[in-house]
């Protein structure tokens, strides 16, 4: 019997040192319940990470059963060992030990939907020939049961070449113990037989196999005479001779003429899993109860299309309801933990750095904590309910009209809340160049963070007044995310017909069954997105409101200072009172947007203003404009302190402010095409160093993040001169 740790690895391949007895594949369809047993077996024990020079997450957890310690890895969902995406081709990599810095498992836990038979017993007999121990957990039992369906436990083990299959219900824990029992004994076991399903594609394997000079084991042949030289397997052949690849063109041709390898794969297989299905399962008409016809008519496109609409309304009405009095308790006790330090330490640098740089950074990072929590959590719900699966499908065709997928639906709403969580969701997206697209156009979609800006702006300039039933500002505010979407739509249009042009892949997907999710898996999901959310995007935020301060607060103007004491002096000896303590407020927010004109945040306001000129912006707006790049929320406190109004101000003393600002000529700064303009640049504009951190992340590359930065930026640029000059004129 050969082991799994005895698979030939080559000797560039970096491995390490286990910390278990042994490393156990968990592999199987998407949505067949894989995630959900796996978080059952290791429950808390688990590591979330990356596999090396990609952005798919690699969970790893620990199965403890006496004093033996397996470690099981939940890989991606997958339909075949045909890869068509980058996380397929990581289980293909994984089972076979080809990824840096692991070795092949010592066996593979295979999870086979009860309800769905027909799709998983295709990928079932492709693991079973890669001669690995296997179990097989047989799931959703409780609803194949419901459903009618009968299934033979024993001649379906004899089908699959002697592999021993256990039902399990996952969400209840049904079954469990003799699976825990089965994979801790799995890699002394033997491997199952491999199955006579296609004579010919195994023959030529071997004949392929010793030209390798058995440098590739049978499996790997077997993939390269179905998927051909792709550039994974390019990599997997280098080192062999030259006349290996002619001699593979030519195994495929007389193995497959002109028809396609994979559709002759399919067609064997299915065959094969039909054959199976008709000795092995029997089905009964199960009854009708309500659900079962709602789940019918949820799956018309009308009312599927009216109910996903409807589900996204909630959604988005708990985003906002919900997170916003947390949000305001969060932004409460920063700002009241900001003055007692600063009240305790008193005036100087120190001061200023822990309550305005360290405690004004850290809560703008956990004030989005409540809403990334609330749309995580629908999101997971969703997933796990099935109802995400259904609301790609319905959106499909729509999202096709523009270069993109229905997968690609669900990470663009959820960037209405935040573009960090909506960036993270691409991840569902298989195809690599619709994930990229679909992550060029969530900036677009107006988040939380452009809403203070908007509610400023409009509030201050455009009329309070109706437009038949309509409220003006209303319909400017509507207008302005409206003008996300369809930007956000065409940048994905664009992107699609030149750099990522190229051949879309055919959308396959399996509606699972609608059930009730499982209250341990959707909380050890989210509590894994918020770190990944904390430690990558949350540092980054941090790290540039920092940054952001000391722009702000150097160089100190001694000069300022001393007139700061000259004028309190002299409102001293005519004021007392409310009168004296208001003066004094004055003098402190003239002296801050003194200071903060001479810092070097100020001067680079200065330096810009010609950039800027042609926009209508003084260098005020420059500054502020500057200051938000690394976060949007940063603006309204920047405006408010050059503005000489104060971080504490409330937005009516802002807008007088905004109104009654003047050039050196007595001509008004905020006109409204000059308005108008400034929400075009802000609806557009890339200004949030979380987003490019996680384009950064999710993409792998420098490349990206600063082609939608650029791109943005011109964007936004082209937009507000456009607005001001058109409107000025």
């Amino acid at each position: 019997m050969t082991k799994a740790s005895e698979i030939r690895i080559p000797a560039n391949r970096i491995t390490v040192k286990r910390h278990a007895d042994a490393s156990i594949a968990v592999v199987g369809n998407p949505n067949s319940g894989k995630s959900t047993l796996f978080n059952r077996l290791t429950g808390l024990r688990q590591r979330i990470g990356n596999y090396p020079g990609v952005t798919v997450e690699r969970h790893t957890g620990t199965l403890k059963l006496g004093d033996k310690l397996t470690e099981l890895v939940d890989l991606p969902g997958t339909h075949s060992l045909s890869a068509h995406s980058t996380e397929e081709q990581i289980v293909v990599d994984a089972i076979l030990g080809r990824l840096q810095g692991s070795d092949a498992p010592d066996g593979i836990l295979a999870v086979l939907d009860a309800t769905n038979l027909y799709q998983g017993l295709f990928l079932l007999q492709q693991l079973v020939d890669l001669q690995l121990p296997m179990v097989v957990a047989l799931t959703m039992t409780d609803a194949a049961e419901k459903s009618g369906i009968d299934i033979d436990i024993d001649m379906l083990s004899e089908a699959l070449g002697g592999v021993r299959l256990y039902r399990v219900v996952a969400t209840t824990g049904a079954g469990l113990g003799k699976l825990r029992t089965a994979i801790t004994e799995l890699p002394d076991s033997p491997p199952p037989q491999r199955i006579s399903v296609w004579s010919e594609l195994t023959d030529v394997a071997k004949r392929l196999r010793r030209l390798s000079d058995d440098k590739l084991n049978l499996t790997e042949c077997e993939r390269l005479l179905v998927d051909g030289m792709t550039d994974r397997n390019a990599t997997v052949t280098a080192g062999l001779n030259d006349g290996f690849v002619a001699e593979l063109r030519t195994m495929r041709e007389q193995l497959f003429g002109d028809d396609p390898p994979i559709a002759t794969e399919a067609r064997i297989r299915y065959s094969w899993v039909q054959e199976t299905l008709a000795k092995a399962q029997r089905s009964t008409p199960p009854f009708q109860s309500w659900r079962t016809q709602v789940t019918g008519f949820l799956n018309r496109p009308v009312p599927g299309t009216v109910g996903l609409f409807l589900v996204m309304a909630v959604v988005f009405q708990a985003v906002f309801a919900w997170a916003t009095p947390v949000m305001n308790g969060i932004d409460f006790a920063t700002g009241a933990l900001g003055a007692v330090v600063s009240a305790s330490l008193g005036d100087g640098a120190f001061s200023s750095l822990i309550a305005d740089g360290i405690i004004a950074g850290v809560g703008s990072v956990i004030v989005f904590l409540p809403q990334i929590l609330i749309l995580f959590l629908f999101i997971i719900l969703l997933e796990d309910s099935g109802y995400l699966a259904r609301a790609a499908y319905l959106m499909d065709r729509a999202m096709r009209s523009v270069g993109l997928s229905g997968q690609s639906i669900i990470p663009m709403i959820s960037s209405f809340a935040c573009a960090v969580p909506g960036i993270m969701a691409t991840r569902v997206i298989p195809n690599r160049r619709d994930r990229i697209a679909t992550i060029l156009a969530a900036p677009f979609m107006t988040c939380s963070a452009r809403l203070p800006v908007y509610a400023l702006l409009i509030a201050a300039f455009v009329p309070s007044q109706r437009i038949g039933f309509m409220n003006l500002q209303g319909l400017v505010l509507f207008g302005l995310y409206m003008f996300g979407i369809v930007m956000g739509i065409l940048t994905a249009l664009l992107i699609r017909k030149t750099a990522l042009r190229g051949p879309k892949p055919p959308f396959a997907l399996m509606l699972p069954e609608f059930r009730r999710p499982n209250l341990q898996t959707v909380l050890i999901q989210l509590l894994g997105r918020v770190k990944v959310f904390l430690n990558r995007a949350g540092t980054v935020i941090f790290t540039v409101a920092v940054v952001v301060w000391a722009l702000a607060y150097y160089p100190r103007s001694d000069l300022i200072g001393s007139e700061v004491v000259q004028q309190r002096q002299a409102a001293a000896y005519t004021l007392s009172g409310a009168e004296l303590a208001a003066q004094y407020e004055n003098i402190d927010h003239l002296a801050s947007a003194a200071q903060l004109e001479q810092s070097w945040l100020g001067r680079a306001g200065h330096f810009v203003e010609p950039v800027f000129a042609p926009l209508g912006w003084d260098w005020r707006v420059s500054a502020a404009v500057i200051a938000g790049f690394p976060a949007r929320e940063v603006v309204i406190a920047v405006l408010g302190t050059v503005y000489a109004v104060g971080d504490e101000a409330d937005e009516d003393t802002l807008s007088g402010r905004l109104k009654a600002s003047t050039w050196a000529d007595g001509r008004p700064v905020f006109t409204l095409p000059m308005v108008i303009g400034l929400l075009i640049f802000y609806a557009c504009c890339l200004q949030c160093a979380a987003t490019l951190a996680v384009i950064r992340r999710e993409t792998n590359s420098w490349g990206w993040p600063v082609f939608a930065w650029v791109y943005m930026t011109t964007i936004g640029y082209v937009g507000a001169l456009l607005a001001f000059q058109i409107g000025s004129a």
